[in-house]
């Protein structure tokens, strides 16, 4: 059934924290990138140029508000209609970085394709794809959810599916954030709490002894059980005790925008996955508390989006996507404070990383329209209708 679209009922307050964070990340990578660019481009093309990240990431920014602009305006059961069809293509581009010819082996895993003079993280793409799949089957599953036949089994199997194609990679940091996608859709959408346990238990019986076969995987939890060990924080803890070191030196007020030390070849990816090290060390602590306040109001508008959203599949979209980024963020920033082992997770809106920036923008889009199409007619249809499990509940509504 066709439903009322009023811009007016956009959410101005995500739109802008979105467009501030993407911003605010470009000023970010202009300032700790300079070292890393010159050397990389003094290495490939023989002509240094202290600017190469802060072009890059400008155009992913622009493709990236582009793709943010055009799914806030197709209605989000465009994604409905097409679930199957996306979550089938995106999982074999997901195979595709083990063919050879586009296979991208770029670092220690193999998470990249290359076609022609672009290049992507297809696991960035099935994050969102998985989102509308599970969606579509927890909305016709309605009332099976709880069944173990019905329900749990066929839902601990696309699971399973899902988090085998990135653990082959292996992609450490996408298995944890699609279990956890899958895990809290389960949960809101009805599912036996018991059951949730034993499917993300078996997620990770399947997926960690895959991803732990490479050796520099074992060692980076190795570095993380074992930080104060002398062999290991001149070896493979090098990075995380760098990015203590920026950490602590920025203190409560930072050394000041472009004064980071730690950003002249002391910390490895400082403009991709170890960005908020960077930040703390320029920002100090008292600053990086407005970085983190935005992310946390945006997470409460993304659930409030759920929450009011029209029907039942644009519910679980909208908490799947907001779970997305606030799982990431929070796993991104535990490894650089060093409470969890490095995982090549970016900083969501604020990192290096073209497909990553792409992907999320689009996803916040979706929240956009989402909240365009909300209604308070609808959202009290859709809860008498159905109630569901929240760990929220009353806190966004």
């Amino acid at each position: 059934m066709a439903r009322s679209v009023d811009i007016r009922r956009v959410d101005l307050l995500l739109l802008g924290i979105t467009v501030v964070l993407t911003l605010f990340g470009l000023a970010m990578i202009a300032s700790v990138s300079v070292f890393e660019s010159y050397q990389l481009t003094a290495r490939l093309y023989g002509k240094p140029y202290n600017s190469f990240f802060l072009w890059k990431s400008f155009l992913h920014m622009i493709f990236g508000f582009v793709s943010m602009g055009v799914t806030a305006i197709i209605p989000y059961h465009f994604w409905e209609r097409h679930a199957r069809l996306i979550f089938f293509v995106t999982l074999f581009m997901v195979l595709g970085v083990f063919i050879p010819g586009i296979a991208a082996n770029w670092g220690t895993s193999h998470s990249w394709v290359r076609i022609g003079p672009f290049s992507m993280q297809p696991a960035e793409f099935l994050k969102i794809s998985f989102i509308f799949y599970l969606s579509v089957w927890l909305q016709k599953r309605e009332q099976l959810i709880g069944t173990f036949k019905e329900g749990f089994l066929p839902f601990v199997t696309v699971l399973l599916i899902s988090t085998f194609f990135v653990a082959i990679q292996p992609d450490l940091g996408s298995f944890l954030v699609i279990s956890s996608i899958a895990c809290v859709m389960f949960f809101i959408a009805g599912g036996n709490p018991f059951q949730l346990l034993l499917g993300g238990a078996l997620s990770a019986v399947v997926g960690l002894p895959i991803i732990l076969q490479k050796e520099y995987v074992r060692a980076r939890f190795t570095a993380f059980l074992f930080p104060n060990d002398p062999t290991i924080a001149e070896g493979i803890g090098f990075q995380i005790k760098q990015a203590l070191i920026a950490i602590g030196s920025g203190g409560f007020f930072g050394v000041g925008y472009g004064k980071s030390i730690q950003k002249f070849g002391y910390l490895p990816e400082v403009q991709a996955d170890m960005i908020f090290s960077a930040m703390a060390e320029e920002l100090g602590f008292m600053r990086l508390l407005i970085v983190l306040l935005m992310y946390g109001i945006l997470v409460v508008r993304g659930y409030r989006i759920a929450r009011h959203a029209p029907d039942r599949f644009g519910f679980l979209v909208a908490s799947g996507i907001t779970t997305w980024i606030a799982m990431q963020t929070v796993i991104n920033i535990s490894v650089n404070i060093g409470l969890f082992p490095i995982t090549g997770l970016t900083l969501p809106f604020i990192s290096s990383g073209g497909t990553s920036l792409l992907t999320v923008l689009a996803a916040v889009g979706i929240l956009l329209n989402i909240s365009m199409h909300s209604t308070e007619e609808a959202t009290l249809a859709r809860r008498t209708k159905r109630p569901e499990q929240s760990l929220f509940k009353g806190l966004f509504s």
